[in-house]
């Protein structure tokens, strides 16, 4: 099955007015113009017809040289490579904070809520901590509360 009987040229076209500080309005005309013409070399290409994924195309692009004749397609294609690995990055901070910071934490100083959000973020890693030590070493520690 040929992908490219697929591409919307309008929907590429308003994903390049996310970022208009690659595309000028100019570019944006002229983007129309390159994503008509590469649809239509794409289409006719038996090179092109057994890729899967972004990446393929972008390193076949590369390969046969298209990324010299289609530049703006290019440069909307690397961009759209980068947003799935810039938004989830993002939007695992902003959930990892709003987790850890709650009323009680929002009166504490940065420097424990940027430790607790480290431990969040990096789970991963202190997972492979023993959770025996980590009891050990809490009961070790003195009593915080002094007698009034």
């Amino acid at each position: 099955m040929d992908q490219f009987y697929a591409f919307d040229k309008h929907k590429l076209i308003r994903l390049a007015h996310f970022y208009l500080r690659d595309y000028s309005p100019i570019k944006l005309l002229a983007l129309e113009d390159q994503l008509e013409n590469y649809i239509a070399d794409m289409r006719s290409s038996i090179e092109f017809s057994e890729l899967n994924g972004l990446t393929e195309l972008a390193q076949k692009m590369v390969e046969k040289k298209k990324d010299k004749v289609f530049p703006l397609v290019y440069l909307l294609l690397t961009l759209a490579l980068l947003l799935p690995v810039a938004t989830a990055t993002v939007e695992r901070v902003f959930s990892a904070m709003n987790i850890v910071k709650t009323d009680l934490r929002n009166r504490m100083g940065d420097e424990w809520l940027n430790d607790s959000l480290l431990a969040y973020v990096e789970k991963d890693i202190f997972d492979t901590i023993d959770k025996e030590t980590i009891m050990q070493r809490f009961q070790n520690m003195k009593s915080r509360r002094g007698k009034l």
